[in-house]
């Protein structure tokens, strides 16, 4: 099973999609016969890097990406080569993770070829298992929320969306749109570990973007119960990824989801605050309150959770476009803790528009930007997009 694709064969945009989609079928085809399928791909117009390879996994699951940068190869005049590369190796090889320790990783490495086959196998296995849903369903929107409500709205927008067949830690919920354009909302649960986890495995799908929708606890005396938070940046205390990323280097979210988010809150009025966000890993960070406080105030943060910085650190690395909005459920520094009755009171007045309001502005980038966000802010200097300039 070999191909070899000369660009200046193709002579229309439909036989460009056909040749895409040829290539995208041989992939497929080699992997479900035990092997790992390599693309190489020459690229004439980059001086220092012409020729770059890689082996892919399941790449059934993400088709669509692989699909788009194709044809923006083909488009540019590249040449591509597909063979078989060799045996896939079993997920229960004690050599397995030797092959997907990031470690080993090139975090300059081409998108395309971000992940080891190994580490997409295992990635796609356990989105499986923590999410109760096929990895080819899920969306190239993902949004990330820790309540039932969200998940509730959800189902009323969507009540044909895509669900979990049995109970699971993170269940996902897919909108299934042709393309992968629809949205998948996954109910990670509470904590920074949970945060990791699923980004980490999220991320080789290559998602155009990960939004977290959560709550938070207030920090400024001029907010109030039920103002939202647009993030533009994080305090990164939740530890998790401190030896895998130096806490030096920073994070801030995606200009242009910012904006579309920053838009939608003040067409529909709303009152909120933009700046710092800061994530702990300690649920009752308040019993620690002098620590906690010294860094809110050194870093002006204007609220804190538990997942947000997580996961923009994860996108930060993996190079996906990646946004927090959360809406205050709470304010411990100014008398007015979580507490049971009056937090309930509090989800059931936000939970609809909140979710609501992330996915109209998500819209808003799709009809911008229907082949996803520009990532020219998100590359290493040295790493070109593919079918880039260098």
């Amino acid at each position: 099973m070999h191909m070899e694709i000369q660009s200046h064969q193709i002579e229309s945009e439909e036989q460009l999609h056909k040749t895409a989609e040829d290539a995208c079928n041989l992939m497929e085809e080699i992997y479900r016969a035990g092997q790992y399928p390599k693309l190489t791909i020459r690229r004439d117009w980059s001086i220092h890097n012409p020729v770059i390879t890689g082996e892919m996994a399941l790449p059934g699951a993400y088709r669509w990406f692989l699909m788009r940068e194709l044809k923006k190869l083909l488009r540019r005049g590249a040449e591509l080569t597909i063979h078989a590369s060799r045996e896939r190796r079993s997920m229960t090889d004690p050599a397995l993770f030797d092959h997907a320790d990031e470690g080993d990783w090139d975090i300059t490495q081409k998108k395309l070829f971000l992940f080891s086959p190994e580490r997409i196998d295992i990635s796609m296995n356990r989105l499986e298992h923590y999410t109760g849903t096929n990895p080819v369903d899920f969306q190239r929107t993902i949004l990330f929320t820790n309540y039932d409500m969200h998940v509730e709205v959800f189902h009323a927008m969507y009540p044909g969306c895509v669900k979990p067949g049995r109970p699971v830690q993170m269940p996902a919920y897919h909108h299934v749109l042709p393309d992968n354009k629809g949205v998948t909302l996954v109910n990670i649960g509470v904590g920074p570990s949970n945060a990791k986890t699923i980004s980490d495995h999220v991320a080789v799908l290559r998602p155009d973007a990960m939004v977290m929708v959560g709550h938070c606890g207030g920090l400024r005396n001029h907010q109030d119960i039920g103002d939202f938070v647009l993030a533009t940046g994080f305090m990164r205390a939740d530890g998790v990824l401190d030896g895998l990323l130096p806490l030096n280097i920073p994070i801030t979210p995606n200009y242009s989801l910012n904006y579309y988010l920053k838009e939608v809150l003040d067409r529909h009025e709303r009152s909120y605050r933009m700046g710092t966000v800061y994530t702990t890993a300690n649920r009752n960070w308040e019993f620690n309150k002098r620590l906690a406080v010294q860094e809110i105030h050194v870093s002006r943060s204007v609220a804190i959770d538990m997942e947000s910085a997580t996961v923009a650190t994860n996108g930060y690395r993996y190079r996906i476009p990646f946004a927090t909005l959360l809406c205050v459920s709470d304010k411990p520094l100014h008398g007015k803790p979580k507490l049971s009755g009056e937090a309930q009171h509090f989800y059931e007045q936000s939970k609809e528009l909140h979710l609501r309001m992330v996915i109209e502005a998500m819209e808003m980038s799709k009809a911008e930007h229907p082949e996803g966000l520009p990532t020219a802010n998100i590359r290493a200097l040295n790493e070109p997009l593919m079918g880039g300039g260098e």
